[in-house]
């Protein structure tokens, strides 16, 4: 009964308000800011370590869209047709 009375009554303001002031005296003002921006850091990294891999999906897939197969062999997109027509030129 007594845990049920405890967890029920924990998040009042007050009782958070204690909470804070105990963590700001264990560990400072200064050591709480460090962590604060290191853990936005990390959260940022790990946004754009995921939106790196959904890009790289997406080429993956506009690569392989590019390359059709037409009639067993590999048909290049126009703008691959006009890079290598453009490059023939270059070396002429």
């Amino acid at each position: 009964m007594t845990a049920h009375i405890f967890a029920g009554n924990f998040g009042s303001p007050m009782q958070l308000l204690i909470l804070l002031v105990i963590v700001l005296i264990f560990f400072g003002g200064n050591r709480l800011r460090n962590l604060g921006g290191d853990l936005g850091g990390a959260i940022k990294g790990f946004k754009k370590a995921m939106s790196e891999g959904d890009k790289e999906k997406e080429q993956e897939k506009l690569n392989a869209e590019s390359q059709k197969i037409i009639e067993g062999s590999v048909e290049k997109s126009t703008a691959e047709k006009d890079k290598v027509t453009a490059e023939k030129d270059q070396h002429k």
